[in-house]
């Protein structure tokens, strides 16, 4: 099956809370992911929010990486959207690895297979 690109999204759970809440180290796992994978940095844009968490983007020529953290929850989504042939899952393993996950739950999408069906949605009388 042909596919324009292969998206993946990580749910992280039991990171360890310094890590989800420092925005230079999550910069760096970040830029290091996208190199690891074979991937080219155009631009990274991080924000540091108050109390805490982090959030922030690596663009890269194949697409991008993110990523919204929670330290207080010790929980990070992570996406991370490649083109071509490169392997999304490269990045998103040693990012997991990285922030220490204890837990991650993976979902893997092909993407520009075609238009997506989406059925509508009948009225109902009440």
């Amino acid at each position: 099956m042909e596919t324009m690109g292969r998206h993946v999204i990580s749910e992280l759970w039991g990171c360890d809370f310094e890590k989800l809440n420092d925005l230079d180290q999550i910069e760096r796992i970040f830029a290091d992911a996208a190199l690891k994978s074979g991937a080219e940095i155009r631009e990274v844009a991080f924000h540091k929010f108050a109390p805490q968490g982090v959030s922030g983007v690596v663009i890269i020529s194949e697409s991008h990486l993110t990523i919204h953290s929670f330290p207080e929850h010790g929980y990070a989504s992570i996406d991370v959207y490649t083109c071509g042939d490169m392997d999304p899952n490269i990045a998103a393993d040693y990012i997991a690895e990285a922030l220490g996950a204890q837990t991650r739950e993976n979902i893997e999408i092909p993407r520009g297979m075609g238009p997506v069906q989406v059925k509508q949605a009948q009225a109902k009388a009440l």
